[in-house]
């Protein structure tokens, strides 16, 4: 019976400040999405880490006059290295092929751009690519070395770029979740007032503070669940409409693919986050700036 009535005096609560119950929703749908989507970019980034830096290699750009001498005794000394997994030698005709490849959509860059103008190179793989530096202390001085490129150090550009934009989804939706809260404070006041004399009622016949709170509290949850399923929903169709779509052949070969699972898992996580939200952020209303 009492649980009847808590859920009856909800949805009259709910339905009596309709307005402002959208606006709830609204709020929180939108500060939500913005959480959900810095949550997968923080995700995202870190699988584009793990994947990438699997794949890095260390380029050992050769000179122009290398002899054959120095070529083999550098590949001997990269082969018995320790710090190495594998090594390829790649010729000034498979860098022109590997450069063909990498930059097909750009036919004038491929044009004008001869075989001979790319160096050949070790492509040497690291057992660990956080000691490049010793790689590069090591070889920086055998002869016919032009140079040691890490790939890791272009990759970083990428992150940093990825990270700024993930630090930015969060703090926006920081301040959105603010203006979210201050939305849900703001609702249950104005519901508690508009009830006061029930409350005054309930209070002279002994019902806990429990049992009068609890309709406004779960007004508040209500809310922040709905939006959490907006949120989801909103999600949803960015990776179907967006990043499955049109942005698809734009991200394709530098962006790892985001995966469904990541985008399923954010309903749980939206909606258990709403609901404790909503719900401390109801009581502290009630317990510190409302006499029920």
């Amino acid at each position: 019976m009492r649980a009847k009535y808590v859920l009856s005096e909800v949805a009259v609560g709910l339905w009596r400040n309709v307005t402002m119950t959208i606006a709830m929703i609204i709020s929180m749908a939108v500060s939500l999405s913005l959480l959900g989507a810095s949550v997968l970019m923080f995700l995202q980034v870190q699988d584009m880490k793990d994947y990438y830096y699997a794949e890095i290699e260390v380029a050992i750009f050769l000179t122009e006059k290398v002899t054959a001498d120095q070529r083999e005794t550098l590949a001997g000394a990269l082969e018995d290295d320790p710090l190495v997994n594998t090594v390829k030698h790649e010729t000034k005709e498979e860098a022109y092929q590997r450069f063909r490849e990498q930059f097909k959509d750009a036919p004038d860059l491929v044009e004008a751009t001869k075989p001979e103008s790319l160096p050949e190179s070790y492509r040497v793989k690291l057992e660990n690519p956080e000691r490049f530096d010793q790689i590069r202390t090591k070889y920086q001085g055998y002869e016919g070395v032009e140079d040691i490129v890490d790939q890791r150090a272009v990759l970083q550009k990428l992150f940093n770029i990825l990270g700024s934009l993930q630090t930015l989804a969060l703090v926006i939706a920081i301040v959105t979740g603010l203006a979210a809260l201050l939305l849900v404070a703001n609702t249950i006041q104005v519901a508690a007032y508009s009830k006061r004399r029930e409350v005054a009622i309930m209070r002279l016949v002994g019902a806990s503070n429990w049992f009068i709170q609890a309709p406004f509290v779960l007004e508040a949850v209500f809310a922040g669940l709905i939006g959490s399923v907006f949120a989801y929903g909103t999600l949803v169709l960015t990776k179907a409409l967006l990043l499955d779509g049109p942005m698809k052949s734009l991200f394709q070969g530098v962006l790892t693919p985001l995966s469904w699972t990541s985008v399923h898992l954010m309903l749980p996580v939206l909606g258990v986050t709403a609901a404790l939200v909503s719900a401390i952020t109801g009581w502290i209303t009630l317990r510190f700036y409302i006499k029920v």
